[in-house]
């Protein structure tokens, strides 16, 4: 077993937390840091060094780096649409975490930098079509990505590359498209798509009350990552030779009302759908292109959509009824 400490920024969190386990079940000693009382987080091992910090702030990054070898930055103020959409100020303000955490993290000679990144910092031009070509990593420019959030993540892989060319740190930047699975937000406001679709769906199991609001008209399309893909490619990403952002997502393309269909077979309920053309929707269609991936790697996300779905539903399910059920 190694000596060095990995530091997972954000380990209280959903891709966090499954970071945080494979690293363990990997013989790697873990620091998780997370801004969320302890209490919140969505996995807890006793055996981590679980610190609660606010790594907006310089000097805690500068504490939860201490003795660190690598550090997993996925430490971010974010949500699913309706969130980023409606708290665009907040989103900007995690530019202060990856700022402070690139410091921290040459300061203190670090051999490994990873960042999350996100599939909005592409082009909002190049997704007006729900039949959307799938994105390359090169159209992330000429610049216009999602405003708030998209412009913070683009920003942040800036600073990764700088970082590298000028410090010589080294950075690994992964593009995440939508990610699924279990431990993780599912309401509040701050859930993303799958998990709020579940959601709607489980009160029309438990009481029969068959109905679901679909935010748009349900034909823009996206692709969705089951969570072991994702640990799976930001630790392959993260021990690569690859130095520019690369994509982090399934190929697998569906609509939202298939992403319904695909609940409604799950759950074995029909649900009647009405459509709010005025909620946040994000852009009409998004794909991840994993060619540079399967180049470098010789993989891709392979978890079909449908078995990650379903292991996601019945751990919201479970959750839900433990909360709201008789």
């Amino acid at each position: 077993m190694s000596d060095s400490v990995v530091l997972v920024a954000g380990g209280g969190g959903f891709i966090g937390g499954h970071l945080v386990a494979e690293l363990r079940r990997r013989g790697l000693k873990v620091r998780a840091a997370d801004v969320k009382p302890l209490a919140e987080w969505y996995q807890v091992f006793p055996d981590v060094d679980n610190v609660v910090a606010d790594l907006k702030l310089s000097d805690q990054c500068t504490r939860v780096c201490r003795g660190v070898a690598e550090v997993y930055q996925l430490a971010a103020d974010m949500g699913g649409m309706g969130f980023i959409e409606h708290n665009k100020g907040l989103c900007m303000l995690s530019v202060l975490t990856n700022t402070h955490m690139l410091q921290a993290a040459h300061a203190a000679g670090m051999r490994r930098f990873f960042y999350s990144s996100s599939a909005c910092v592409y082009n909002a031009e190049k997704q007006v079509s729900a039949a959307v070509k799938p994105l390359r990593e090169e159209d992330a420019y000429p610049a216009m990505p999602e405003d708030g959030y998209g412009w913070e993540k683009l920003f942040s892989e800036r600073m990764c590359r700088h970082f590298r060319e000028d410090f010589g740190l080294a950075t690994r930047v992964a593009g995440y498209h939508n990610v699924c699975g279990p431990h993780g937000t599912w309401e509040g406001g701050r859930e993303k798509g799958t998990a709020g679709i579940c959601r709607k769906g489980i009160p029309g199991k438990a009481s029969g009350r068959h109905s679901i609001e679909i935010w748009g008209d349900g034909r823009q399309t996206r692709s969705f990552m089951y969570i072991d893909d994702c640990v799976k490619g930001t630790l392959a990403i993260a021990e690569s030779d690859i130095l520019e952002p690369i994509n982090l997502g399934s190929s697998e393309l569906v609509t939202i009302n298939q992403l319904v269909d695909i609940v409604e077979e799950i759950a074995g309920i029909h649900l009647e759908r009405s459509y709010n053309l005025s909620a946040p929707k994000g852009v009409n269609g998004r794909n991840s292109d994993n060619n540079r991936m399967r180049n470098a790697l010789g993989w891709e996300p392979s978890i079909r959509l449908r078995e990650g779905m379903e292991k996601t539903y019945r751990w919201i399910h479970d959750e839900y009824m433990q909360k709201h059920g008789d």
